[in-house]
Protein backbone atom coordinates (compact mmCIF):
# COMPACT_ATOMS: atom_id res chain seq x y z
CA UNK A 1 0.00 0.00 0.00
CA UNK A 2 0.89 3.75 -1.17
CA UNK A 3 0.39 5.05 2.47
CA UNK A 4 3.19 2.67 3.86
CA UNK A 5 5.97 4.61 1.67
CA UNK A 6 4.07 8.43 2.61
CA UNK A 7 4.17 7.38 6.38
CA UNK A 8 8.18 6.38 5.59
CA UNK A 9 8.74 9.70 4.00
CA UNK A 10 11.04 12.20 5.48
CA UNK A 11 14.03 14.12 4.59
CA UNK A 12 16.89 12.98 4.27
CA UNK A 13 19.96 15.54 5.44
CA UNK A 14 23.29 12.27 5.97
CA UNK A 15 23.64 9.93 3.57
CA UNK A 16 26.06 7.13 2.49
CA UNK A 17 28.84 7.23 0.58
CA UNK A 18 27.21 4.27 -1.68
CA UNK A 19 26.64 5.00 -5.67
CA UNK A 20 22.23 5.31 -6.78
CA UNK A 21 22.46 2.53 -9.26
CA UNK A 22 20.96 3.25 -12.69
CA UNK A 23 18.00 1.09 -12.50
CA UNK A 24 17.29 3.09 -9.64
CA UNK A 25 17.45 6.50 -10.49
CA UNK A 26 15.55 5.52 -13.53
CA UNK A 27 12.85 4.36 -11.09
CA UNK A 28 12.79 7.61 -9.59
CA UNK A 29 12.67 9.90 -12.54
CA UNK A 30 10.20 7.76 -13.68
CA UNK A 31 8.03 7.87 -11.95
CA UNK A 32 8.49 11.94 -11.80
CA UNK A 33 7.72 11.30 -16.04
CA UNK A 34 4.42 9.59 -14.66
CA UNK A 35 3.20 12.02 -12.76
CA UNK A 36 -0.32 14.13 -13.64
CA UNK A 37 0.20 17.68 -14.50
CA UNK A 38 -2.97 20.16 -15.50
CA UNK A 39 -3.88 19.87 -18.94
CA UNK A 40 -1.03 17.10 -19.51
CA UNK A 41 1.71 19.78 -20.15
CA UNK A 42 3.94 18.45 -18.49
CA UNK A 43 5.84 22.06 -18.01
CA UNK A 44 9.22 19.99 -16.24
CA UNK A 45 12.61 18.84 -16.99
CA UNK A 46 14.76 17.49 -14.81
CA UNK A 47 18.81 17.54 -14.70
CA UNK A 48 20.26 14.82 -12.82
CA UNK A 49 23.52 15.93 -11.33
CA UNK A 50 25.99 13.36 -10.50
CA UNK A 51 29.37 14.96 -10.65
CA UNK A 52 30.88 15.85 -7.52
CA UNK A 53 32.59 19.34 -8.61
CA UNK A 54 28.92 20.57 -9.45
CA UNK A 55 27.18 18.93 -6.42
CA UNK A 56 29.56 20.80 -4.14
CA UNK A 57 28.91 24.40 -6.49
CA UNK A 58 25.36 23.59 -6.13
CA UNK A 59 25.64 23.03 -2.23
CA UNK A 60 27.25 26.33 -2.38
CA UNK A 61 24.01 27.70 -4.28
CA UNK A 62 21.64 26.49 -1.74
CA UNK A 63 22.90 28.75 1.19
CA UNK A 64 25.96 26.58 1.96
CA UNK A 65 23.82 23.41 3.02
CA UNK A 66 26.77 21.38 2.66
CA UNK A 67 25.05 18.02 3.20
CA UNK A 68 23.48 18.35 -0.09
CA UNK A 69 26.87 17.61 -2.02
CA UNK A 70 27.20 14.46 -0.06
CA UNK A 71 24.10 13.15 -1.82
CA UNK A 72 25.39 10.84 -4.78
CA UNK A 73 22.39 12.79 -6.97
CA UNK A 74 20.97 15.80 -7.13
CA UNK A 75 17.96 16.07 -9.19
CA UNK A 76 17.08 20.09 -10.43
CA UNK A 77 13.57 20.45 -11.01
CA UNK A 78 12.93 22.98 -13.79
CA UNK A 79 9.72 24.94 -14.99
CA UNK A 80 10.31 24.94 -18.88
CA UNK A 81 6.52 26.01 -20.04
CA UNK A 82 3.70 27.75 -18.43
CA UNK A 83 1.20 25.48 -17.34
CA UNK A 84 -2.44 25.77 -17.39
CA UNK A 85 -4.72 28.65 -15.60
CA UNK A 86 -6.18 27.35 -12.34
CA UNK A 87 -9.29 28.46 -10.81
CA UNK A 88 -8.84 31.95 -12.96
CA UNK A 89 -5.96 33.04 -10.58
CA UNK A 90 -2.86 30.60 -11.10
CA UNK A 91 -1.09 28.93 -13.25
CA UNK A 92 -0.42 24.97 -12.36
CA UNK A 93 3.36 24.97 -13.47
CA UNK A 94 5.10 24.92 -9.90
CA UNK A 95 2.48 22.53 -8.98
CA UNK A 96 2.47 20.15 -11.89
CA UNK A 97 6.70 20.54 -11.22
CA UNK A 98 5.90 19.63 -7.31
CA UNK A 99 3.52 16.75 -7.76
CA UNK A 100 6.18 15.06 -10.44
CA UNK A 101 8.94 15.71 -7.39
CA UNK A 102 6.42 13.80 -5.29
CA UNK A 103 5.91 10.99 -6.94
CA UNK A 104 9.75 10.72 -7.34
CA UNK A 105 9.91 10.77 -3.50
CA UNK A 106 7.51 8.32 -2.62
CA UNK A 107 8.95 5.61 -5.59
CA UNK A 108 12.82 6.92 -3.72
CA UNK A 109 10.97 5.49 -0.50
CA UNK A 110 9.89 2.37 -2.18
CA UNK A 111 13.57 1.65 -3.14
CA UNK A 112 14.80 2.23 0.37
CA UNK A 113 16.35 5.74 -0.99
CA UNK A 114 16.08 9.12 0.62
CA UNK A 115 15.25 12.47 -0.29
CA UNK A 116 15.19 15.49 0.73
CA UNK A 117 13.65 18.79 -0.86
CA UNK A 118 15.67 21.73 -1.30
CA UNK A 119 13.99 24.87 -1.56
CA UNK A 120 16.40 27.52 -0.44
CA UNK A 121 19.07 28.21 -2.81
CA UNK A 122 19.94 30.88 -5.34
CA UNK A 123 18.22 30.19 -8.83
CA UNK A 124 21.12 32.28 -10.87
CA UNK A 125 24.21 30.10 -9.63
CA UNK A 126 22.26 26.74 -9.91
CA UNK A 127 21.21 28.16 -13.81
CA UNK A 128 24.84 28.88 -14.27
CA UNK A 129 26.67 25.51 -13.00
CA UNK A 130 24.19 24.02 -15.34
CA UNK A 131 24.05 25.82 -18.49
CA UNK A 132 20.11 26.73 -17.62
CA UNK A 133 18.88 28.93 -20.08
CA UNK A 134 17.14 32.39 -18.94
CA UNK A 135 13.50 31.53 -19.98
CA UNK A 136 13.80 28.12 -17.76
CA UNK A 137 12.88 28.70 -14.15
CA UNK A 138 14.46 26.32 -11.53
CA UNK A 139 11.55 24.77 -8.98
CA UNK A 140 13.69 22.86 -6.16
CA UNK A 141 16.26 20.43 -5.93
CA UNK A 142 15.90 17.00 -4.90
CA UNK A 143 18.87 15.10 -3.10
CA UNK A 144 18.69 11.53 -3.54
CA UNK A 145 20.65 8.82 -1.90
CA UNK A 146 20.80 5.66 0.63
CA UNK A 147 20.10 7.22 4.20
CA UNK A 148 22.82 7.34 6.79
CA UNK A 149 20.15 6.77 8.93
CA UNK A 150 16.81 4.75 8.25
CA UNK A 151 15.18 4.93 11.55
CA UNK A 152 11.44 6.04 11.64
CA UNK A 153 10.14 8.76 13.15
CA UNK A 154 6.39 9.46 13.98
CA UNK A 155 5.32 12.26 11.75
CA UNK A 156 3.71 15.61 13.14
CA UNK A 157 0.71 16.12 11.15
CA UNK A 158 -2.69 18.00 12.35
CA UNK A 159 -5.53 15.97 12.65
CA UNK A 160 -7.58 14.58 9.97
CA UNK A 161 -10.81 17.06 11.69
CA UNK A 162 -8.42 19.73 11.84
CA UNK A 163 -7.96 20.38 8.16
CA UNK A 164 -11.26 18.67 6.99
CA UNK A 165 -15.17 20.20 6.57
CA UNK A 166 -17.96 18.55 4.71
CA UNK A 167 -20.55 19.78 2.24
CA UNK A 168 -19.22 23.77 3.48
CA UNK A 169 -16.28 25.47 4.76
Amino acid sequence: MILKEILKRKSVRSYLDKDVGKTALNEVLEAGRLAPSACNIQPWKFIVVRDIEKREKISEACKGQSFISTAPVIIVACLVSKGFEMGDWYDSGILDVGIALDHMTLQAVHLGLGTCWIGAFEEQPVKQILGIPETVRVVALLTLGYPRNDTFSQKDRKKLSEILSNEHF
